[in-house]
Order: structure tokens, then sequence, then C-alpha cells
């Protein structure tokens, strides 16, 4: 079988990290120069019992995490570039192995931490402070709909006080009176 001119050539560089006991997080490059709208991962597991092809195009993402693994499994990866003209030839091999459980729960009480859970805890004290602004924003926009409902009926209230002014027959003197109560007068 001969390769199409076009077609963009092998990834390199294919590593496998932040490993877990279910998951796994595959990155690789693409070289220089070549178009390449997306990728294809195989991924084998090595007793032969599972076998998963994942391909996503229009995207210019180089890592793919990798779920759903067995625990202390054995597994194989290869990798492909999409080009416009059709897929790469399959990168070389990659052999890894997924943690115990156990090895996790050790990971987790290190120094090192586990990124993810980290990660988490971050999301929830930001959903934590959204959650105060929207009570915030929403406090707010009840005060300044309660405060327009309030000068709503004040004005209503001297709109209805005119028309009744205005209804009154009016008195033979049009002298306007002060609020003091005394009457205006020019000499």
């Amino acid at each position: 079988c001969l390769a199409h001119p076009d077609r963009p050539p092998s990834p390199v560089n294919v590593t496998v990290t932040q490993l877990k006991a279910n998951s796994a997080t595959v990155s690789w490059d693409v070289p220089e120069g070549d178009v390449v709208i997306g990728y294809a991962i195989l991924q084998q597991r090595q007793d032969g019992q599972m076998q998963r092809f994942i391909r996503e195009v229009n995207t210019t993402n180089r890592a793919c995490v990798l779920w759903d693994l067995a625990e202390d499994a054995d597994y194989i990866i290869q990798v492909q570039s999409i080009g416009l003209y059709g897929e790469s030839q399959a990168s070389k091999r990659v052999h890894f192995r997924t943690l115990k459980e156990t090895d996790r729960l050790l990971s987790n009480s290190s120094n090192q931490g586990d990124i993810t859970m980290e990660g988490l805890d971050k999301d929830r004290q930001l959903q934590t402070g959204e959650i105060i602004i929207i009570v915030a924003v929403l406090l707010m926009w009840a005060a300044v709909i309660a405060l327009f409902c309030r000068q709503y009926d004040i004005i209503k209230d001297n709109d209805s006080n005119n028309n009744k002014e205005k209804t009154k027959p009016s008195s033979e003197h049009s002298t306007p009176e002060r609020p003091s109560g005394g009457l205006l007068r020019s000499k």
C-alpha cells in the first residue's frame, strides 16, 4: 500500500502521564508544518480483553484522557494524525500499566497530593464564590425593584392628587398660596 504524499506523518514523542488506577493521559507531538485536523488513538489491553478506538476531528489538541481503564492492567496505545487527505501511519507502540487502587490511596496521602483532587477543591470554592455573587446581585436587583415600586406609588399618589385638584371648581381669586399659608402680593 503506497502512502499518499499529502497524508501527515506519524505523531512523535507519544507519552503517558497522570497515571492512575482507572485513567491515564496520553500526549504526543506533531512535526511542524503539517496540516493536522485531528487524531485517532488505538487503546488495547495487552491481554486482548478490551480494545477502544478514539477518533477526534476538528481539534488542535495533542493530548487525550483515557478513561475507564482496568486497575493494575497492561495497555498498549498507538496514535495517528488525521490530515485533509487521510490518516498517518500509527505511531510506535507505547506500553503502560495502570496503578493499583492502593497505590493511588498511598499517593493521595503523600506530600505530592493528587492534582485532580486539588483541582476539584478549587472548583468547589469557585462555585461557592459564584453562588455568593449571584445571591448578592439578586438581592441588589430586589432592592432596586422595591425602590422603583415605592417611587412608582409616590408618583401615582401625586398624580391622582393632581387630578383631583384639576377637577375642583376654580375660585374667583386665582392668587397662588404659599405653603406657609400666606398670600403672594406685589406692591
